[in-house]
């Protein structure tokens, strides 16, 4: 699943964590994946999974330390399905299978465990964490969209936010229509400048002011790994 034309791979900047197994590369701080230097599409939830797998390798990560790591306990979705729904999307960018795992194995009923070789492993310090940086409040950022494209798609609050994770992993494609024609999720150009209003650790997400195009002035959550 590379990115056709897919960018070779940065230099890591000072300060960078790279997490490299196998073939792949996790860039810790930018949110991206690469494979052999090329940029491999990585969906929030499914990155975030591979860091807590990459946190123990070796060792079971269970459902419930999911659930407890990557949704509040306010966040009303089927965990289920949305967790099953990451996995696959991991799987598939990692060119994975469940049958005949290469780096991440399923334990059934209990979790998962990352069984690929790692030759960086993060340091405790280093590990995943629901707290989010509070130095971007009140700082101007650029949007940018993981998989590399042209707009990102931004709810106005964290309802909407937590209704358009439901729907996706319901892959229901009304329901979003709705949510657009509502005005609730917006449609905003990746590039586009965003001054940073409060952090939202619960959801791991910024309240942002849009500061340019037709959503100009507007207000909208973002996941932190949508600014730079």
């Amino acid at each position: 699943m590379d990115i056709p034309n897919g960018e070779l791979m940065p230099q890591p900047a000072p300060g960078a964590t790279i997490l490299r197994f196998d073939v792949y590369a996790l860039d810790l701080r930018a949110g991206e994946l690469f494979k052999s230097g090329r940029k491999i599409k990585l969906q929030g939830q499914p990155f975030r999974i591979l860091t807590m797998l990459l946190e123990h390798p070796g060792e079971l990560v269970t459902r419930e330390e999911l659930r407890r790591r990557l949704w509040s306990e306010d966040t009303f979705v089927d965990f289920e399905h949305s967790l099953n729904t990451a996995i696959k999307k991991l799987r598939r960018a990692l060119c994975d299978e469940a049958d005949k795992p290469r780096l991440v194995e399923t334990l059934p009923r209990r979790g998962y465990r990352f069984v690929g070789s790692v030759v960086d492993h993060p340091s405790a310090s280093l590990q995943l964490s629901t707290e989010l940086p509070k130095g971007l409040v009140g700082k101007t950022c650029v949007l940018r969209d993981e998989t590399g494209g042209d707009f990102v798609t931004l709810p106005i609050d964290e309802e909407t936010m937590m209704e358009k994770q439901k729907l996706e992993a319901a892959a229901d494609d009304l329901g979003l229509s709705l949510l657009f024609a509502a005005e609730k999720l917006l449609v905003v150009r990746a590039g586009m400048r965003v001054k940073v209003l409060e952090a939202r650790s619960a959801h791991s997400c910024y309240e942002v002011r849009i500061l340019e195009g037709e959503h100009m002035a507007k207000t909208a959550v973002v996941p932190d790994i949508y600014l730079v």
